[in-house]
């Protein structure tokens, strides 16, 4: 498999960024540096993310038919690390569009030559159905498996999960976390406080990605109301408050872009029990008092249509979501 363009790599960077939720800023001079430095804005929080990416291509090992790696060409031991903010190695699997990520610290001074770190392709494989995916290799060092939508997950936590995912305990955990399975207390309560929070994390954030992923794809990736695709589009829970294991499921969520997404969660607009999209006057009301009312013309234009739904009856939107829904948001009819 050869080598990506450096151009592809840093698109497929901004990709990856976008699809896991966030907003990049490619800030290097050129697309051929090392490491890669981008500004991301996610969930409210703005991060500093050097990436240092090699293409993932097969080691030529016929012995170890599964083994892929990435070879450090162009740079100089040691790797260089962001004094402010987020720094990772890792691969890319241009035909299968994956991601890998490796331990920095492991790897961050090699000898001179064309040093190179492995990973099994059945890693990949994982991960692309999972999001995640954990293989300890024979040196106790932990590789990841990374699906562009779970990118951001990986940079965020990717310190301590190369420091402690390799513990069998926690790789086996972390597996659960990612493949959405029930975790009970008593397995948790044993580990130590950072351990603890790598599982939470790596457990929200799957369940996020899984919730996006499941949603945008029963509405083809279209909004709800204005039916656009563009691929600016979030999945939007209907109920905002946790009700049990069903807060996730597809029928408490919608594909909205984000300008419709925040009218909903600001009560702006409802939805009501026959799918139609309305708009709130209470809240249009106050709108106007304080003169913010300006192109509520243009926005009403897409209401009091029913909205664009999953073609499969199974996964649309729960009725009894969106009464407790609209009470939760008082929605005038409701309470």
């Amino acid at each position: 498999m050869p080598a990506v363009s450096p151009k592809l790599i840093v698109n497929e960077l901004i990709d990856a960024i976008q699809q896991s939720g966030g907003v990049a800023a490619y800030v290097s001079e050129t697309v051929r540096t090392h490491p890669r430095k981008f500004i991301v804005s996610f969930l409210g929080n703005t991060y500093s993310l050097w990436v240092y990416m090699w293409t993932l291509t097969h080691g030529g090992r016929v012995s170890l038919p599964d083994e892929y790696r990435i070879q450090m060409t162009s740079v100089s031991s040691p790797l260089q690390k962001n004094p402010s903010g987020l720094t990772v190695l890792m691969g890319y699997h241009p035909d299968l569009k994956m991601f890998a990520g490796f331990d920095l610290k492991k790897h961050s001074t090699f000898t001179a030559g064309s040093p190179s770190v492995q990973i099994g392709i059945s890693a990949i494989h994982s991960a692309l159905q999972n999001g995640l995916s954990f293989v300890t290799k024979d040196n106790d060092e932990i590789a990841i498996g990374v699906r562009p939508d779970q990118f951001l997950t990986y940079c965020l936590n990717a310190e301590p999960l190369h420091l402690y995912g390799a513990e069998s305990n926690l790789t086996k955990l972390l597996t659960k976390a990612v493949e959405l399975q029930e975790i009970p207390e008593q397995d948790v309560s044993s580990l130590t406080a950072k351990r603890k929070l790598i599982v939470e994390n790596v457990s929200r954030y799957s369940r996020d990605a899984n919730f996006r992923k499941i949603v945008l794809s029963a509405y083809d990736n279209r909004c709800a109301v204005t039916r656009f695709q563009l691929r600016l589009v979030d999945a939007a829970h209907i109920l905002p408050v946790p009700s049990g294991d069903s807060s996730d499921h597809v029928t408490n969520g919608m594909s909205l872009s984000p300008t419709f997404h925040r009218a909903y969660d600001n009560c702006l607009i409802y939805l009501d029990e026959n799918y139609v999209m309305r708009l709130n006057a209470e809240k249009a009301d106050e709108l106007k008092q304080h003169k913010l009312d300006g192109g509520i013309k243009e926005f009403k234009s897409f209401l009091d249509k029913k909205i664009h739904l999953p073609l499969d009856v199974n996964q649309r939107p729960r009725i009894e979501y969106i009464r407790m829904a609209n009470k939760h948001r008082r929605i005038p009819g409701y309470v």
